[in-house]
């Protein structure tokens, strides 16, 4: 990122990363800050909040709002991730909106331009995965695209690859407003180092059980203890049924294993501290539709009415 420091003035904005699911937002995200912070997961719907992040690069400051897919929910916990995605783009200063290098435009996206239209800040269309199509045919979809509305800018992107995403972060700070950074220049995220930690276990989890059982899990930090260059770490993974409880704990306890060891690694590099991590599975059923549980897991901060 190349960006100018003669001008002493600043800037700084709110930028809502908005899309279908599984298109790469977070990949994206986690790429342009430099670490991991969202998970991510072949799986859709993998976010389950607005997950905020800061880059701060000498006198631009991009704040990213990291939301769930929108999608067609089916329960309590579904209905408060298209509500969170939605709400992001109406108090974001810029609005990227991340879609796959396609020429068909579904039911789905089309839901979302009427949403974008509707909108009087800066829309970026970001083709993701262009790494997995020939080059001549990325202008083909950016032509599908730029019949739909009329964006701000239109640019292709690898966010697994790293491939233009530099130029995107330098299209991105052009549109910020001027004023004042709005966080520490240090900061990274909002997100508090246990709700990291229960999100690296979930990522783990899912990535490890792939297919076997739905998105009917979560994770709970039970408790997070700092002593003497360690830390203590109780988690529990709640999920719906008996049958999921054993597929999560494995034969012999392996799977469970399997997922605290993984998990372990990435909170070391994250904390930069040895971590002992003890995991249980509790069975909540229904817990998806479970208003007060969810409330208790960090979902429903805003208070359904």
């Amino acid at each position: 990122m190349d960006f100018n420091t003669k001008n002493e003035k600043t800037k700084a904005g709110y930028i809502g990363i908005i899309g279908r699911p599984n298109v790469g937002k977070s990949t994206l995200m986690n790429r342009i800050i430099g670490q991991k912070i969202a998970i991510t997961s072949a799986k859709p719907q993998t976010t389950r909040n607005i997950i905020q992040t800061v880059v701060t690069k000498k006198n631009v400051q991009m704040v990213f709002l990291d939301t769930p897919g929108i999608h067609k929910s089916k329960n309590r916990l579904g209905d408060f991730m298209v509500r969170s995605a939605k709400s992001v783009v109406n108090d974001a200063d810029l609005v990227m909106w991340l879609v796959e290098p396609t020429d068909y435009i579904g039911a789905g996206e089309k839901a979302i331009v009427e949403i974008l239209k509707t909108l009087t800040v800066p829309v970026i269309l970001v083709i993701n995965k262009v790494d997995t199509v020939k080059k001549e045919e990325v202008l083909h979809f950016i032509d599908t695209y730029r019949k739909e509305m009329d964006f701000a800018e239109i640019v292709p992107v690898s966010a697994l690859k790293g491939n233009n995403v530099d130029e995107l972060t330098d299209v991105i700070a052009s549109y910020l407003p001027e004023g004042p950074f709005l966080f520490d220049e240090d900061t990274v995220t909002d997100l508090s180092e246990r709700e990291i930690a229960a999100e690296i276990i979930r990522e783990k989890a899912l990535r490890l059980l792939k297919d076997e059982i739905p998105h009917g899990i979560a994770v709970t930090i039970d408790k997070m203890e700092f002593k003497k260059g360690l830390c203590n770490v109780d988690a529990t993974v709640l999920c719906e049924k008996e049958s999921h409880k054993g597929m999560i704990i494995g034969k012999g306890g392996n799977m469970l294993k399997k997922i605290g060891t993984a998990a372990r690694e990435d909170m070391e590099k994250l904390l930069d501290i040895q971590v002992n991590l003890h995991l249980w599975v509790k069975v909540r059923g229904n817990w998806r539709d479970d208003e007060h549980l969810l409330k208790d897991l960090g979902y429903l901060k805003d208070t359904e009415k």
